[in-house]
């Protein structure tokens, strides 16, 4: 069974660093990770990626700010966010792709940032 199962979110101040961590299990030939948020009364939208050659992405509103990695022997992706803002406040979401066409999600982690 695929699980992918997020961890590190809580609340911190304006100009604050959380690290979100992502761990996944049951996946064989995993290939692309990411991240994605949705904000309260927002769609959902995408932050960041990192390919199976470690190559990345960012969303403009977080290039320079976040720092996605991932450590393939684990299938852990993480996403190091650095100098927060309000409105980075969110669930956060991560995402892997693996096999051929699937993509599976996870359950969610709240980011919270108070000004």
């Amino acid at each position: 069974q695929v699980q992918l199962m997020e961890s590190g979110g809580g609340l911190v101040q304006a100009g604050g660093s959380l690290r979100l961590t992502c761990a996944a299990s049951g996946i064989s030939s995993l290939r692309g990770m990411g991240w994605y948020r949705q904000a309260p009364g927002k769609g959902r939208e995408w932050v960041a990626q990192i390919g199976s050659g470690d190559n990345t992405g960012y969303a403009d509103s977080v290039k320079g700010r976040f720092i996605i990695s991932r450590d393939n022997g684990k299938n852990t992706v993480y996403l190091q966010m650095n100098s927060l803002k309000p409105e980075d406040t969110a669930v956060y979401y991560c995402a892997a792709d693996w096999g051929l066409i699937s993509r599976s999600w996870g359950k969610g982690t709240l980011v919270t940032v108070s000004s």
